[in-house]
């Protein structure tokens, strides 16, 4: 099953992915349409959840190698808009005082292109965030993600949320971004029957232009990158793993938890607004706690800890502007 899942999602044949291992490849209409149909098949099967959460960065790391080709070379980030609200709401038992959350992208880089980490979204979406209060938005910065996404080789999104896949949706751009934007079964479900706000939610045949796959624990996504399942924080959502050529190690956490204290004091959140798997949050943050003890080469990304941000650009961990 994953073997088919994973040709006929990914690595169809004309799907970004196959394109950039196979750019030879004689594809046809009728293989095209097969997968098609076979991608809405997976739509209509319930997906299977383990009982327990887990991961093993042995076999991520296996998977990194799976892909032929080079490897990354660095990775960018890029802050467009932010939420002010107070720590606690991000951790659970932490002060009442004021915390930033970055709306955030991450460009990773390869010497003959590159893939961006979540898309962005425009000031009609931010405002929803808000919830009736104003809050910053940088129309050039937003305008630099639009132009990095249309560059770009292939797009992912961490998972369905509007602050991180809005941008390949809700655009005017939308018909160009799909054809190399690649969603999960689990995201393109929320999308289609239970988007959070109305300007991400997807339509059948809308769903139908992006490159849909559904994977068991892993995939190999490129040289590299290895997406992994990760549901807890919505239904769809991954963690990315990159190792670059250097050998350095990233793991983008998403949402999982939005302040890097919740991985390190294994604190969930205490959002009134949003609903999650609670039983499944704690056991990657376990995981994910465990590795930062273990793993000094592995730097661990939350998307919107501001102050982690700043702080691995500083050294250059991560670059601060796209290219």
């Amino acid at each position: 099953m994953f073997a088919v899942v994973l040709l006929c999602g990914i690595l169809a044949p004309g799907s970004t992915a196959f394109l950039w291992l196979f750019p030879k490849f004689p594809y046809t209409q009728p293989m095209k349409y097969a997968c098609h149909l076979f991608t809405l098949a997976l739509l209509l099967t319930p997906p299977q959840r383990e009982q327990t959460w887990t991961a093993n960065i042995g076999q991520i790391r296996q998977a990194s190698r799976m892909i032929p080709g080079p490897a990354p070379l660095r990775i960018n980030v890029l802050k467009f808009a932010e939420s002010r609200r107070a720590k606690k709401f991000s951790v659970k038992g932490a002060p009442d005082e004021p915390s930033v959350q970055a709306r955030t992208v991450f460009q990773i880089m390869y010497a003959d292109g590159y893939v961006m980490l979540d898309s962005g979204m425009d000031q009609q979406v931010h405002n929803f965030f808000g919830r009736g209060v104003a809050e910053p938005f940088d129309p050039e910065a937003a305008k630099q993600v639009e132009r990095a996404v249309r560059g770009a080789r292939a797009i992912i999104v961490t998972h369905e949320h509007g602050d991180h896949v809005a941008g390949v949706i809700h655009t005017p751009f939308g018909n160009e971004l799909a054809s190399k934007t690649i969603l999960t079964r689990d995201q393109v479900q929320t999308l289609l029957t239970n988007p959070q706000m109305p300007e991400i939610k997807l339509t059948p045949e809308a769903a139908s232009r992006y490159h849909i796959v559904d994977y068991e624990k892993y995939l190999p996504f490129a040289p590299g990158i290895v997406l992994i399942k990760a549901p807890g924080h919505t239904p769809g959502s991954q963690m990315v793993y990159v190792v670059l050529a250097s050998g350095r190690e990233y793991l983008f956490i998403g949402d999982i938890a939005w302040h890097m204290d919740g991985v390190r004091n294994l604190k969930g959140k205490d959002a009134p607004w949003i609903q999650e798997d609670e039983t499944t949050l704690i056991s990657q943050l376990s995981w994910l706690n465990g590795l930062s003890k273990s793993e000094k080469n592995l730097f661990i990304i939350a998307s919107h800890d501001d102050e982690q941000r700043l702080d691995l650009i500083k050294p250059g961990i991560l670059g601060s502007k796209l290219e």
